[in-house]
C-alpha cells in the first residue's frame, strides 16, 4: 500500500511529501522545486545528492536581468526537469517558488510555480507499485507561450557520491554503417580514469578528489542505465526512437555528467517542435535493486555477470 505524508522538514530544503509503500521511499520538495530529493530503500541510502550547501549555484546580471532582481539558480540536487538545448540563463530555471500537489490512488502530481519567463508549465507525477521497489516517473512541459517552441524535456537525477554509472552499449549489427553516437563536452578529457570503454559498456566513476567535471552523451537504443552505490542499485527505463527520432546534443537520449559532488544521470526525450498549450510528456521507469554479486566496473565479463542476476 502507498502512504502519503507531509514532513516539516528534510535537511536545509523545507517541507518536503514523502511517498513509500513500506519498500522504497521518495520525498519531494514542496517549498521549492519541485525536486526528488530523496530516493531509496525505505530507512537505507538516500540515492540523492543533497548537500545544498556544496553544491552551490550561480547568478549573474544576465541572469537577474532575464528572472528578476534578487533570483539566482541553485543546483539543489535531486531530480529536476530542464528543458534542452541547453542555453544561459533560459535554462537554469531558480526553482526557489512554492510547489502545488495533488494525491492520486498511488502517489502524487506536483505542479511548478509556472516558468512565465521561459513560457512553461511543468509537472512531474510519481507513481509507486504497491508492493516492489519500482515507481513510475512521468515529466511533463507544456508551451505556455503564443509562438511554438523547439525543446526536448531533460530529466537529470542527481545522484549521490561515490557510485558507478553503468552505460549498456547499442549491440545492433548495422554492417558498414556506424551503431552508436557519443557526445564528448570540451572540458572532457577521454583518458580519464574514472571511465571505462569497454566493448560492451562505458562505465562512469564518481570520485570525490577529481581534478574537474565530466561529461559524455549516448544514443542509448536499449534506454537503460543503472548507477551503483555501495550495495544497491539504481535503475532507469526510459522510451526512446533511435534511430528515427531527433534528439538534441548530437542525438543523445542519455547523458552523463560528474564532478567532485556528484553524478547526474541523465535522460531526454525528443527534440520536437511543440505548438502553443501542446504538451510534451517524457516518462522513466525507477528501481532499486540489492546488488548480488561482486563486480569489476571496468570488465565486460564481471559487467555480464552482475547483470544476468537482476
Amino acid at each position: 500500500m502507498v502512504t502519503l505524508k507531509e514532513i516539516e522538514s528534510f535537511k536545509d530544503y523545507g517541507k518536503c511529501l514523502s511517498i513509500s509503500n513500506g519498500i522504497i521511499e521518495a520525498l519531494v520538495t514542496l517549498d521549492l522545486g519541485p525536486r526528488v530529493i530523496s530516493f531509496g530503500f525505505k530507512d537505507s541510502q538516500n540515492f540523492m545528492c543533497a548537500e545544498r550547501e556544496e553544491l552551490g549555484g550561480l547568478g549573474d546580471k544576465a541572469y537577474t536581468d532575464f528572472f528578476g532582481e534578487g533570483r539566482k539558480w541553485e543546483n539543489l540536487g535531486g531530480h529536476r526537469i530542464w528543458l534542452s538545448p541547453e542555453s544561459y540563463p533560459e535554462t537554469y530555471t531558480p526553482d526557489d517558488k512554492p510547489v502545488k500537489y495533488e494525491a492520486t490512488s498511488n502517489g502524487a502530481i506536483f505542479y511548478k510555480a509556472d516558468d512565465t519567463e521561459i513560457g512553461a508549465k511543468i509537472s512531474l507525477e510519481l507513481k509507486m507499485d504497491d508492493d516492489d521497489a519500482n515507481m513510475q516517473v512521468t515529466m511533463k512541459v507544456q508551451n505556455a507561450s503564443d509562438t511554438p517552441k523547439d525543446f526536448a524535456i531533460w530529466a537529470l537525477s542527481v545522484c549521490a557520491k561515490n557510485g558507478t554509472m553503468l552505460i549498456p552499449m547499442n549491440t545492433n549489427d548495422t554492417g558498414l554503417l556506424p551503431n552508436r553516437s557519443i557526445a564528448v563536452w570540451p572540458y572532457t578529457d577521454m583518458s580519464d580514469d574514472r571511465i571505462y570503454w569497454g566493448k560492451k559498456y562505458v562505465t562512469v566513476k564518481q570520485n570525490p578528489n577529481c581534478d574537474g567535471p565530466m561529461k559524455l552523451g549516448f544514443d542509448l537504443n536499449g534506454g537503460n542505465a543503472y548507477y551503483i552505490l555501495g550495495d544497491e542499485i539504481f535503475a532507469k527505463k526510459y522510451d526512446t526512437n533511435h534511430p528515427n527520432g531527433r534528439y538534441p546534443d548530437g542525438n543523445c537520449s542519455f547523458e552523463v555528467y560528474t564532478n567532485n559532488c556528484m553524478l547526474e544521470f541523465e535522460t531526454l526525450g525528443e527534440l520536437k517542435t511543440v505548438a502553443p498549450n501542446e504538451i510534451s510528456v517524457l516518462k522513466e521507469s525507477w528501481s532499486l535493486i540489492k546488488k548480488p554479486c561482486e563486480v569489476d566496473f571496468k570488465n565486460d565479463a564481471s559487467i555480464d555477470n552482475l547483470l544476468s542476476k537482476i
